[in-house]
């Protein structure tokens, strides 16, 4: 296959993101279309980046969610291909290159994406049947939702991402009906990118992020197990992160340490919410 900026869009969701995504745009190859699902609906930002950027669109969204604003932008483009990308995630020089160049061989794939330069937190995990296709080419068994290369090809179906997830297992979970489906999903070993890391979202709503991840973690871990496994097993799943969050939650609540507190209580909370069967409603208190 043959990546070109005329079958290839870049697709970024952002929330807040005005101080990280000049950077990230900045670094990716600027012949590329691009598409822009603002999340908090910035007319500002909107406006500032149409101005700013050639070949660049930004649909203002409500707060849905990663997975939902990733399909409307997939839905929107009209490439064959798009590659999935966070704001707080750069480009190396290089890396679109060796992208190019590596994948030439590869003639079928459904996911598939450039590797993290940081060894210690790798954005994949390997599939049982690890082999080398070849010098630069990894099969895997699932790829980080930060930088996703998406053949839409493979979905005639149009199920992207599932919306129930607001945030966190979204890209598991579409590696994972994929990979059921027997398609193949690859890490391109020598082109990088680096990924900063919860920094998508301004740092001074940090508190209020931190209270949301916390929330959707736990609901989204129960949710995936459940919608795969069945709800006894995800039950089971999930039993020590019930306990441990219990458990915390009151140690931290009477030793006065109410921050710690508030993480375990957003834990609990989104547990009990996704094992009762209510949605992911939970929204981060920004103005």
């Amino acid at each position: 296959m043959e990546i070109t900026k005329n079958n290839l869009t870049f697709i970024i969701v952002t929330f807040k993101s005005s101080k990280v995504i000049i950077d990230c745009l900045n670094s990716l190859p600027r012949e590329f279309p691009k598409l822009i699902v603002e999340n908090s609906s910035d007319k500002d930002l909107k406006k500032k980046l149409e101005q700013n950027y050639d070949n660049l669109k930004v649909i203002l969204s409500n707060n849905i969610g990663m997975g939902p604003g990733n399909n409307i932008g997939i839905k929107e483009c009209k490439t064959d291909y798009v590659y999935i990308i966070n704001p707080d995630v750069r480009f190396k020089n290089n890396t679109m290159n060796e992208l190019i160049s590596s994948i030439k061989n590869i003639n079928d794939f459904a996911i598939l994406s450039p590797i993290s330069n940081k060894d210690q937190y790798p954005n994949y995990k390997l599939d049982s049947n690890n082999f080398n296709l070849e010098k630069n080419i990894l099969p895997v068994k699932e790829i980080d939702g930060y930088s996703m290369i998406i053949n839409k090809k493979k979905f005639v179906d149009q199920n992207f991402f599932d919306e129930n997830f607001f945030m966190y297992l979204e890209n598991v979970d579409l590696c994972f009906r994929k990979k059921n489906e027997g398609e193949k999903i690859f890490i391109v070993k020598n082109s990088k990118i680096e990924h900063l890391g919860a920094k998508a979202v301004d740092e001074k709503y940090f508190e209020e992020t931190e209270l949301s991840r916390n929330w959707h973690w736990m609901w989204s871990k129960f949710y995936f197990n459940k919608k795969h496994y069945g709800f006894f097993l995800a039950l089971f799943k999930i039993f020590f992160n019930f306990s441990s969050s219990f458990f915390k939650y009151f140690f931290y609540l009477i030793t006065l340490q109410y921050k710690k507190k508030n993480i375990y209580k957003m834990r609990l909370c989104g547990l009990l919410n996704s094992i009762l069967g209510k949605k992911s409603w939970y929204r981060p208190k920004i103005n």
